[in-house]
């Protein structure tokens, strides 16, 4: 079996333990887009023991996002239909950006100017205070 988040980091890496990882994807257009991983192969939430732990992630993530971002939305997001591997998706969100109110992966509805990004650093630091 090959897996995408297995056989790699899936983004730039922020910050990582022995159980997951926080990453940032080169995303076009959403500079606030992390991913959080686990590190081993899990498909399904209710297959980790761990899901309280890894929920403090994600929700340090989004904390880190609105207080660098101050974004009009944060989404949160678990499909795994593409890869099979538990992953969550925390997206900071703009009323003008291309995608909005939609799902960033839905069709366009206008075109967007481009968001300066926060630097990588200042973004794991801001994870590491909200964790």
């Amino acid at each position: 079996m090959t897996c995408e988040l297995c056989d790699s980091d899936g983004g730039a890496v922020l910050w990582r333990d022995e159980f997951c990882r926080v990453v940032r994807p080169a995303v076009e257009g959403y500079p606030g887009f992390l991913r959080v991983i686990v590190n081993r192969h899990v498909k399904e939430m209710t297959d980790l023991q761990e899901r309280a732990r890894l929920m403090r992630v994600v929700f340090a993530c989004e904390a880190a996002l609105r207080q660098l971002y101050s974004p009009d939305k944060v989404n949160l997001a678990s499909l795994g239909n593409v890869v099979p591997h538990v992953h969550w998706h925390v997206i900071a969100r703009f009323a003008e950006d291309a995608h909005f109110p939609d799902a960033i992966w839905a069709a366009p509805r206008r075109q967007s100017q481009p968001r300066a990004a926060v630097a990588d650093e200042a973004l794991t630091r801001a994870i590491i205070a909200a964790l």
